[in-house]
């Protein structure tokens, strides 16, 4: 089952960064549930991926902080509802206007037909911030990451138009580049993406994948 983001919260060296982080600081200001709204936010900045009116899928949306900026910029000017908007997740996650939330794993039967229920056909945009529960242990770590990007690669052949777009968290390292020959299959072009609220610490990038190859 694909999991959710979770982070070593006893660590005290996790804590320092969290509590001295300029991004979780203006997360809090901002009423954002995470500072990872503003890697989606600078990818959208420049790729152009939001707007009034398209369908989107957030896959392992909890909290919700990239389902709260697809709402931002997908809702129609005076705040009326645009498009549609579907955050799935196998954790619970507080409401958000003009969210449609499903509690569940995507691979389930039970959900695909929750899902179609709420989509009127194939989506414009297919977005997954899924990490895998850290084991600490980087080939475990780095074998289940791309596990969960493969997951939702299939997913995204499954739900997009054929001019759709798909934007996946994915980690450098062993099979990283597997993935994107995969994705260079699948799409017309893949681009890799490096916003500056994730950490250059961090192995952590974002592939941009656009167009189905029929």
């Amino acid at each position: 089952m694909p999991q959710a983001k979770k982070k070593h919260r006893s660590n005290p060296e996790w804590i320092r960064r969290h509590v001295t982080d300029p991004y979780v600081k203006r997360s809090v200001q901002e009423g954002l549930r995470s500072r990872a709204a503003y890697k989606l936010s600078e990818i959208d900045d420049k790729d152009r991926l939001l707007r009034p009116g398209l369908s989107v899928v957030d896959l392992g949306a909890a909290p919700g902080s990239w389902s709260q900026v697809v709402c931002q910029r997908v809702t129609a000017r005076g705040g009326e509802p645009s498009g549609r908007i579907v955050a799935l997740d196998i954790l619970p996650m507080e409401p958000i206007p003009n969210v449609d939330f499903i509690q569940g794993d995507f691979r389930e039967e039970v959900v695909e037909r929750q899902l179609a229920d709420l989509l009127a056909g194939p989506v414009d945009l297919v977005l997954s911030d899924m990490a895998p529960n850290l084991s600490g242990i980087a080939a475990v770590d780095a074998a289940r990451s791309l596990h969960l990007a493969e997951l939702a690669l299939e997913f995204a052949r499954r739900h997009l138009k054929p001019e759709g777009a798909f934007l996946v968290k994915a980690f450098q390292g062993s099979g990283y580049s597997q993935f994107v020959e995969q994705l260079k299959r699948v799409f017309r072009t893949v681009a890799v993406r490096k916003p500056a609220a994730s950490r250059e610490s961090s192995a952590e990038v974002y592939l941009l994948a656009r167009g189905l190859r029929v």
